[in-house]
């Protein structure tokens, strides 16, 4: 036993750090190092399970869902390199994607996106019959994402639905119900702020899209770009402020508009330029919107 075990710790010491690397590359590609896109989906989400549990949702609920929503986010990001191997070495932000780079075959980004969707399968399993239902309708979104940009030039507008198709998902997983009205227009305010700060974050490679024909709102919205932000930016805080009347949420709740209105106008300074790193600094500032937003509900729940 004693041999076989050192036999065993010899090949391992040979093989582990191509292992190690190996998984490292997958690590990247699912943007592991960058969770940015993730807390991007996880806020509104939170938002939802909040307001359904009327400020106490279930325990298991949440955990379910934030591990989902890591996976669905991991599986989204491996199918859009897949799709996008033949564009990304030629876009400055993206050519050292491992995909782009070699560093990964595509048959093994399919592998690891079918890995993926089994395990989100396995989650909405532990869920209840119409969250399994409207589970298969987030996988189709977030499957087809990544081919809008080719065909229209609102591909931000349909990320913004699998953004933000975790609400109505999880308001049904804490409530067993089709979701209201409230948690729909959860769900159309979440489409607003992706179309918000996947514009800017399409602002950084606008050059390049414009170059190899790749489609965005940010070459939509040519030089009105940033007063279409704004006017976007007043209709999410319009929305913020209809969401938090329906739900007779507490006097906290309101005043985090305040600071997400003082954030939108940091935003739009940064954006001012239109240069890359200002327009990547505003997608970024954008977590703390999400984040402020959710104190606020919380917030409001802990007054009342």
């Amino acid at each position: 036993m004693a041999d076989r075990i050192l036999r065993w710790r010899a090949r391992w010491a040979v093989y582990a750090p191509t292992v190690r690397a190996r998984l490292w590359q997958y690590a990247l590609l699912m943007r592991w190092d960058r969770p940015i896109g993730a807390l991007l989906l996880l806020w509104p989400m939170l938002w939802a399970l909040w307001l359904a549990g009327n400020g106490r949702p279930d325990g298991g609920v949440v955990a379910v869902f934030v591990t989902g929503v890591w996976v669905m986010r991991s599986a989204g990001c491996v199918i859009n390199d897949y799709l996008d191997r033949h564009v990304d070495p030629f876009v400055e932000r993206t050519r050292d994607r491992p995909l782009a780079a070699g560093r990964v075959y595509p048959q093994e980004a399919l592998a690891l996106f079918g890995l993926l969707m089994a395990i989100a399968l396995g989650l909405a399993l532990l869920c209840n019959r119409m969250t399994l239902l409207l589970a298969f309708g987030g996988a189709f979104l977030a499957a087809t994402y990544p081919l809008m940009k080719r065909h229209t030039y609102l591909p931000q507008v349909y990320l913004g639905m699998a953004f933000g198709w975790a609400v109505p998902m999880a308001w049904a997983g804490q409530t067993g119900a089709f979701p209201p009205p409230l948690a729909w227009l959860v769900f159309l305010t979440a489409v607003v702020w992706a179309v918000i700060y996947d514009t800017q974050y399409a602002m950084v490679d606008r050059d390049d899209d414009l170059r190899i024909g790749v489609k965005s709102t940010a070459i939509l919205f040519g030089e009105m770009d940033r007063p279409i932000l704004a006017a976007l930016q007043a209709l999410m805080l319009l929305a913020l402020l209809l969401i938090g009347r329906q739900a007779g949420l507490a006097w906290p709740y309101f005043v985090s508009l305040i600071g997400v209105a003082a954030l939108f106008v940091w935003q739009q300074r940064l954006i001012r330029e239109r240069d890359r790193a200002g327009c990547f600094a505003a997608f970024r500032n954008n977590n703390w919107v999400g984040g402020v937003v959710f104190l606020g509900i919380l917030a409001a729940y802990l007054v009342s």
